[in-house]
């Protein structure tokens, strides 16, 4: 029998946090679903007639000041992300905050603050973390399969113009990025597991040192404006209207000399391919799944079939599927909740989540992604926009961790 209470959990963001239902379901002897706070009043209604037993709001504050909620999973557009946390931190709530943690620097030293005086558990939901592939690559590189490490990459591919605006043309929050910022704004989806598997930040691993980010123009924001919305509409024919360029990459320098390569593309026409993963060392690559029905590949030297020098007589090398080195390199958090993983969403992403945070706070530790990695990896964003003002100039990290615990 458990020896401590369940997490009393509120919802903030009605849509997206209905996502996680089939985890809180799975983890129900540890975190209860308690309340809900949502601005939309039909949505909000639906949470009622589905949820009957839980606390509707549609205020932040009155929320905050329940003293029945223990934490908050906040789901709402990433740009109030940092001001909701610091306010819940500082109402004696924990927090589970949606991607990115903040976009601005000083909106990540607030947020450092916040947790660092509280002392509350915050952890950022970036469940591209847990997925099934990644784990495994991530177990692959502590037990040196693929050698040193010299490259990765991440990229997110995926078409969500029409989430950009309302039916009348008004842009929502995300259209409102694309209008007011331009450089890499949506990073931890790709770089997250990245830095996980470089030991970005942890004990022996490595450090960001700086970057540069470039931006395409904005073709394809006007090309859909003018389809769907008509040529009157100023995101249809100014082409100053969109700061944000279709895509971003962005390259990434560590201390120890590993290159980062990141691609945001979120409105150009294509298939998805939100998870697109590489890894180069010296002994061997990855290359994840490009679309749904292939397999993510790995070449280990020594363990996949064929030599990778070309010499003469030699049989070339030749990629295997991921999954032939699972009873080696599979992470024992799959091996253990492979089933359970599998009933939530997000490839078991928010199971992992959701189970992390809650387990950081019953056993009072530090959560897997905790403050400081969250502001590293959403520091991206702000440095990313100071890069292309600047014609691409490198920019280098803040040292965030400077105040972190051992």
């Amino acid at each position: 029998m458990a020896s401590y209470k369940p997490i009393r959990l509120a919802v903030v963001g009605g849509r997206r946090g209905k996502h996680f239902n089939r985890a809180l379901a799975v983890l129900a002897d540890k975190v209860q679903l308690t309340a809900v706070c949502e601005l939309n009043e039909r949505m909000l209604a639906d949470w009622k007639q589905s949820n009957p037993e839980l606390k509707a709001f549609s205020n932040f504050d009155a929320l905050l000041a329940d003293p029945e909620v223990d934490a908050v999973l906040l789901a709402t557009p990433l740009v109030i992300h940092a001001e909701q946390a610091i306010r819940a931190l500082r109402a004696g709530k924990h927090v589970l905050s949606e991607v990115i943690a903040a976009h601005t620097l000083d909106d990540c030293w607030r947020l450092i603050e916040a947790v660092e005086q509280t002392g509350l558990t915050y952890m950022m939901a970036e469940n591209y973390c847990y997925m099934r592939p990644n784990m495994m690559v991530g177990e692959m590189v502590r037990q040196g399969a693929f050698g040193q490490i010299t490259h990765v990459e991440g990229a997110y591919l995926h078409d969500c113009r029409k989430l950009t605006h309302h039916p009348d043309g008004e842009l929502t929050w995300r259209g409102e990025l694309q209008r007011v910022y331009n450089g890499m704004n949506y990073p931890t989806h790709s770089l997250g597991p990245l830095a996980q598997w470089l030991g970005i930040g942890r004990e022996g691993g490595d450090a960001f040192d700086y970057m540069t980010t470039f931006t395409s123009g904005t073709a394809a924001m006007r090309h859909y404006y003018d389809e769907h919305l008509g040529e009157r509409h100023p995101g249809a024919s100014d082409g100053s209207y969109w700061k944000q360029g279709d895509s971003a990459t962005t390259l990434i320098r560590t201390k120890k000399g590993v290159v980062i390569t990141l691609r945001l593309d979120w409105v150009s026409a294509r298939p998805h391919n939100m998870t697109h993963y590489g890894l180069q060392g010296t002994k061997g690559a990855y290359l994840s799944a490009r679309h749904d029905g292939e397999e993510p590949l790995v070449w280990l030297e020594g363990r996949s079939p064929g030599k990778s020098e070309g010499l003469e007589g030699q049989p070339a090398a030749e990629w295997q599927p991921l999954w032939t080195h699972a009873a080696d390199y599979e992470h024992p958090l799959w091996r253990k909740w492979n089933e359970e993983a599998n009933k939530a969403g997000h490839g078991g992403g928010d199971f992992f989540i959701i189970d992390e945070f809650v387990g950081a706070i019953l056993e009072r530790r530090r959560p897997a992604i905790d403050v400081y990695d969250a502001v590293l990896w959403s520091s991206v964003f702000p440095l990313s926009v100071q890069s292309v003002a600047e014609q691409g100039k490198p920019v280098r990290f803040p040292d965030f961790r400077k105040n972190a615990p051992v």
